[in-house]
């Protein structure tokens, strides 16, 4: 395998999502659902572990933070009261509403009155703070109100996304909806300033527009989704301007070409990540067929030409994004966590369009790899940048000025229940392998999924599937890019399968069977694409989802001079007392013995030098 899958473009299916209050029901035609994680209860030895790290410490880390040692929260307290200083950055407010969105997404499966109660201080706060038109913004009514809406690149539509967003989840968790109908009067605040025969507007960092999406779904109203559109449709027309007076770069604020045109990705990665999830959104909603083969050339464009091995993306600190094709170096790497989080967005939702398990490979790299390292062991430390190499002086930080990294992983871990299966009317599908107990209900039936499994360690699952009545459905089984062998029995007996876009399908089966899949899972030695000057003459090492690299501390004295050959040999060996448990690949090159970790654990123990890719010698 290659840096970059060369993978072919997919039919069209249509999308959808599940809210957590939302009974599943079958849609006409060839709709795929996810399942909700409020259905899911995960219950496995990788995930787990770092879900109670989540609800124990990283959210009170946030909490802490948010409260305490910076101003974030003082900015709503001054805005209320019309008086005091802003501290911070201008787009401080979003880190208030991604966190607390993630007390909400933890709400949802761990109730805490406690956690509960705090939220309703901070929403009362932030509803305080807005004015008495709708606009909420705490930079601008500390600084000069009205300086507002003057300078597309002050962030004020990005953070009215998060405050959506945050406002949607915690209505479902709770109910309650203080902060939803704050975000409402937002919402029709903006849409009285822009919009057809109204001002231009093209934001500088893009969210609003998924946000917008779920407004819609959530309150059924078109002219949400309507806006979103309007506001995509705005850029790449010469409407976008920093200051008033036509300073803009539009590569890096991706208004260089109408969206619909756009066939590479230019600028700042995360902005790029969320207006590709948005334009899906209105791809599907509005059957925008332009925005679905431009989604489809952006897609390849990224996987085949500007990502690395770990899922990550964004070359360049000087934009936080991209330069040219192929340039990856893994010393100055930026991929930032927050880039690594809007892969799996995207193509989770490019999978739900198509049915096609390609993103779902590029998801689950993104997520093990480029999420993960985003975050320590501890739950409490956190990473900006992912570099594929360091010199010993690149560590996680307690909390960062711009602390969007920190917030993001807050509100994106309880959720991984989001990306394990799906439904559509004719299908269950089964996208990622992670022990759990799943109960919905389907047609009023009550369906309960039980999945077993070691994954990522090893490679076996088994998945049972119960129901009252019969689904009439046939399951889809993700057979990984990586896995080039496998088996399928159904309660022992192995069966003839066909396979479809990358998934194996099965027929005939039962409420009760027990279907396991066996897939190999050997140590694979990969290589870059050849036009990636950096890594011509290395290799890296992956087993199975997980990329692996090499840290000093376990090669003291020669890591300058590690090499593989042909005839190195590779075991591996579950190390129950290193980095919280992890499978290290140990390779063999004659006298010299090298340890490879997963990348995501690197940078838990002692400070030093770390590599993913390795010289080799033929």
């Amino acid at each position: 395998m290659k840096q970059y899958l060369i993978l072919v473009v997919p039919a069209l299916l249509a999308q959808g999502c599940l809210s957590s209050k939302e009974e599943i029901k079958e849609q006409p035609l060839k709709m795929i659902k996810q399942i909700d994680f409020s259905h899911v209860k995960i219950n496995d030895n990788f995930w787990s572990p770092r879900l109670n790290k989540h609800v124990s410490t990283t959210l009170p880390v946030c909490i802490d933070q948010i409260e305490n040692q910076t101003g974030r929260i003082r900015n709503f307290e001054n805005a209320a009261k019309g008086e005091g200083k802003h501290s911070g950055f201008f787009f401080d407010d979003s880190d208030v509403y991604k966190a607390l969105e993630g007390i909400a997404y933890s709400l949802i499966n761990h109730p805490d009155p406690e956690l509960e109660k705090k939220a309703d201080e901070w929403i009362d706060k932030i509803e305080k703070a807005q004015q008495p038109d709708g606009y909420i913004n705490t930079f601008y009514t500390l600084t000069n109100l009205e300086k507002r809406w003057t300078n597309m690149d002050k962030h004020e539509m990005y953070c009215a996304g998060h405050m959506i967003e945050a406002a949607i989840a915690y209505f479902q968790a709770t109910g309650k909806r203080k902060l939803l109908d704050a975000s409402i009067r937002m919402a029709d605040h903006m849409m009285r300033q822009f919009g057809p025969e109204k001002a231009h507007w093209v934001p500088g960092h893009e969210e609003i527009e998924l946000a917008l999406v779920k407004l819609y779904q959530i309150t059924q109203e078109e002219k949400y989704l309507d806006f979103a559109h309007w506001l995509l449709e705005e850029r790449g027309h010469g409407h976008g301007s920093k200051d008033g007076k036509g300073t803009w770069d539009p590569d890096y604020y991706q208004d260089n070409y109408p969206v619909k045109e756009l066939t590479d990705i230019s600028g700042h990665a995360v902005r790029n990540m969320y207006l590709y999830c948005g334009m899906a959104d209105i791809a599907v909603l509005k059957n925008n067929t332009e925005y679905m083969a431009a989604i489809h050339r952006l897609w390849d464009d990224v996987v085949l030409r500007n990502m690395y091995i770990t899922g990550g993306i964004g070359s360049s600190k000087h934009n936080e994004g991209f330069t040219k094709d192929y340039d990856l170096p893994n010393l100055k790497a930026y991929c930032e966590t927050c880039a690594s989080v809007g892969m799996v967005l995207w193509n989770q939702r490019m999978n739900l369009i198509t049915g096609d398990a390609k993103y779902i490979d590029i998801l689950e790299r993104s997520m093990y790899n480029g999420v993960l390292a985003g975050i320590s062991l501890s739950g409490d430390r956190f990473f900006y940048v992912n570099p594929l190499e360091s010199k010993g002086d690149h560590h996680r930080q307690e909390w960062y000025g711009c602390a969007c990294c920190p917030n993001q992983l807050s509100r994106f871990l309880p959720t991984i229940g989001n990306y394990i299966y799906a439904i559509s009317d004719d299908a269950l599908w089964v996208n990622l392998y992670v022990g759990n107990t799943t109960r919905f209900t389907l047609n009023d039936d009550n369906v309960i999924l039980r999945q077993e499994t070691n994954y990522p360690w090893d490679g076996s699952v088994k998945l049972t599937v119960s129901s009252t009545k019969d689904l009439d459905k046939e399951i889809r089984l993700r057979i990984p890019g990586w896995c080039k062998n496998y088996t399928i029995t159904i309660n022992g007996k192995e069966v003839g399968l066909s396979q479809e876009k990358g998934y194996a399908i099965v027929y005939d089966w039962k409420s009760g069977d027990v279907i396991s899949l066996d897939m190999d899972m050997p140590v694979e030695v990969e290589s870059a694409d050849p036009q990636v000057m950096e890594n011509i003459g290395k290799r890296a090492i992956q087993r199975g989802p997980l990329v692996y690299c090499v840290e000093e501390t376990d090669i003291p004295g020669h890591f300058d001079q590690l090499t593989l050959t042909p005839d190195t040999k590779f075991q591996t060996s579950f190390e129950n007392d290193l980095l919280n448990g992890v499978k290290t690949v140990n390779a063999k090159n004659g006298q010299q013995l090298i340890t490879f970790i997963p990348y995501y654990a690197w940078d838990n123990r002692e400070a030093g030098k770390m590599k993913v890719w390795i010289d080799y010698k033929e």
